[in-house]
């Protein structure tokens, strides 16, 4: 995978035009995106405090990149392990993958995590490490206490699917108990959302901080 460690490099690149190091950014996200490609790019511009107007603080792009590759050490870890695994039970007759399925493997549309490939803004608030640590040790068998996304104790939240309701974690919308139906169903965000104005960072001020005034649409 020399596609994200090339286009890291090219983000820490001061030579470059801040644009081409945005979108060095942007590949390196396609690659690897634990919160989706538009949720992970959400959070990272509020974690490393990119700027509106990237001119303000180039280093943010730095500190966004580096906070996808420590994360993404620890998945690269993991997958190998499981890979290893895997091949040592194909040899043994056991072809079938496992239900439920590694983390990273999960279909979009049965995962519990598709609200955040709907709504960009309902991700978890945790460093990406952190929620990487926390689905590894979830796939070894722990138990953690919460929601098993980000934690969150608090009570759940009711959503209607139309016939039915779905129960979603508080802090991050992680289907915590799914429509009875066994259907899945489309997520309504409770603001409209702009994703072009999400990618031009128009939720964050010049100096990096959240912009109170925003709506997403």
């Amino acid at each position: 995978m020399t596609s994200f460690l090339t286009h890291r490099a090219h983000v820490h690149d001061a030579r470059l035009p801040l644009r081409r190091r945005h979108s060095a950014l942007r590949t390196c996200i396609t690659v690897f995106a634990p919160y989706g490609f538009r949720a992970t790019y959400h959070h990272l511009t509020l974690s490393a405090a990119i700027p509106r107007r990237l001119e303000g603080d180039p280093d943010a792009l730095v500190r966004a990149v580096e906070e996808l590759h420590e994360a993404r050490v620890l998945w690269l870890a993991r997958a190998e392990e499981y890979a290893v695994h895997r091949r040592a039970e194909k040899r043994a007759g056991r072809r079938s993958v496992p239900n439920p399925r590694p983390w990273w493997l999960r279909r979009t549309w049965e995962s519990p995590e598709r609200v955040w490939y709907q709504d960009p803004l309902r991700h978890p608030s945790l460093r990406l490490s952190e929620y990487v640590r926390r689905q590894n040790a979830i796939l070894d068998g722990a138990e953690p206490s919460g929601c098993p996304a980000c934690g969150d104790e608090g009570p759940r939240v009711l959503n209607s699917t139309g016939h039915g309701w779905n129960e979603l974690c508080r802090g991050c919308a992680w289907t915590l108990a799914p429509c009875p139906c066994g259907q899945r169903h489309p997520y309504q965000s409770e603001i409209p959302l702009s994703w072009n104005g999400i990618w031009r960072r128009a939720h964050m001020n010049n100096d990096g901080k959240p912009n109170p005034h925003w709506l997403a649409g």
